[in-house]
């Protein structure tokens, strides 16, 4: 997937998410994306041209709703036309550099390419003990991830719809963290030819100076003797030398250009090009071109976790068809509130088109869960009521039992409904929480996990939020 597709599966995911857009973007307006996408791509299609036709029509859908939307996708899209402007703008800023000044004399001890030597050299001990030290580990680019934000954030500053500013932050922040890697590589490429083209631009401006003014080359100290200065500028312009078959004069002809003397510059000049050349130049060309590749495999092989539960949805409806959610209610039956609060997280977590069944509630002691023929391949729920105390041999034994399904099904989780527990002990927070920590302690012993819900009063955005916390738990 590429970067632009990848932008819009991320943009749809964030704000498929986000639970203020849901006045925008219903359950049936999911499951259409899904069914057209799926009837566009065909079952031969892969998941990866599955997610980004979808997200392409999630978008459209959205954006006519919704301008600030796909004006944030816009914002992050990256325009190539800011490179060229940076690269540009370094090669002219080289060009108008007049470093040797109205003097028209070239220090040898100080060339006017000295700090473009020293700078770059700087630089490239900078990245190799960069490397060195982070071997092996991630790197976390938080400026440009920052500015990623930044830049989906601008498109909300206008007035318009607080949902919208809230789906476009979450966008913002997603793209920053998936896009980082990406653009880290693109930032070093850009640097690398800004700095190459500077010092072409400098070096452009003194032949093209030396065109119509006469550059005379010399040079003076107070302790440094002419065998000196010749042994240094030996060393200093030795890739110039090399490059271009120019020596450097032997020790009488440097004494001669001590100041007051100086003699004209052209050689010095053409040795102090070369070495820009291949110590400035070449290196930055060749690390531009390796990053500028890095950059392209990323840009083009955009990887999305299948780990994430959200995307993992979406591939199993389209490969799998509808998905299956079986509720088996130990010792409870839900209430009609209860059941419709299912119903919605079902709907809002694995799609309008998912089918749950709700099995008999089993009878207080039973360790073992109902027959579940034709479960295979389905999210198993055990639902318990917060007002009962979990016991080991009669809910940890239901777990348990629950838990070695865990190969035939796609997921495990247990809900607890705390309903009726926050009618009667909502406001005893303290209390609250540690009949949650028994909960989990009794969910951990069987490695299920546990997800608090009150259905009559379903959250939908913090249960979608946890469950997919759970399932991503799970098969971590």
């Amino acid at each position: 997937m590429d970067e632009s597709r990848a932008l819009e599966v991320t943009a749809a995911r964030a704000y498929e998410s986000a639970e203020p857009v849901r006045a925008l973007w219903s359950d049936a307006d999911r499951a259409w994306a899904s069914r057209a996408a799926a009837e566009v791509v065909g079952a031969e299609g892969s998941s990866d041209a599955f997610l980004a036709r979808r997200a392409s029509f999630v978008l459209e859908r959205l954006g006519e709703r919704q301008p600030l939307l796909a004006r944030a996708v816009a914002a992050l899209r990256w325009r190539p036309w800011v490179a060229s402007a940076i690269v540009g703008f370094a090669f002219a800023l080289g060009v108008f550099l007049d470093q040797v000044g109205s003097s028209q004399r070239i220090n040898l001890l100080a060339p006017p390419v000295l700090g473009l030597i020293v700078w770059n050299l700087a630089v490239y001990a900078i990245i190799g003990a960069g490397h060195v030290v982070r071997f092996g580990d991630a790197s976390s680019p938080g400026p440009l991830r920052s500015l990623l934000a930044r830049a989906a954030g601008g498109a909300a500053r206008p007035r318009g719809d607080e949902a919208a500013r809230t789906a476009i932050t979450a966008l913002g922040a997603d793209w920053a963290r998936r896009a980082a890697p990406l653009y880290a590589m693109r930032a070093a490429r850009i640097l690398h030819l800004a700095a190459a083209l500077l010092a072409a631009g400098v070096l452009a401006g003194l032949y093209l100076r030396g065109i119509a003014l006469e550059y005379l080359a010399g040079w003076q100290s107070t302790f440094l003797e002419a065998s000196t200065v010749r042994s240094l500028a030996a060393v200093f312009y030795a890739p110039g030398a090399w490059a271009t078959g120019i020596p450097v004069p032997p020790v009488p002809e440097v004494e001669a250009i001590r100041a007051p003397g100086g003699e004209n510059a052209a050689r010095w000049v053409h040795l102090m090009a070369a070495t820009v050349a291949l110590v400035v130049i070449a290196p930055r060309l060749l690390l531009a071109l390796v990053t500028g590749l890095v950059e392209r495999h990323r840009a083009t092989r955009f990887a999305f976790s299948a780990d994430d539960p959200y995307f993992r949805r979406l591939a199993r409806g389209f490969r799998g068809g509808a998905a299956r959610v079986r509720v088996l209610p130990y010792s409870y039956a839900p209430a009609p509130e209860a059941l419709a609060g299912l119903e919605a997280i079902v709907a809002r977590s694995f799609g309008g088109s998912a089918a749950m069944v709700v099995a008999p509630p089993a009878q207080w002691g039973g360790d073992a869960p109902p027959e579940l023929g034709g479960a295979s391949g389905a999210t198993l729920v055990a639902l318990f009521n917060a007002t009962a105390t979990p016991e080991r041999e009669a809910h940890g034994a239901f777990l348990a039992a629950l838990a070695r399904k865990r190969d035939e099904a796609e997921a495990i989780v247990a809900f607890v409904d705390e309903s009726a527990w926050l009618a009667r002990f909502g406001a005893d927070e303290a209390r609250t929480a540690e009949r949650r920590a028994a909960w989990r302690t009794a969910c951990a012993e069987s490695s299920v996990p546990v997800v608090f819900v009150d259905l009559a009063n379903a959250d939908l955005a913090a249960t979608d939020a946890a469950l997919d916390a759970a399932i991503g738990d799970r098969n971590a």
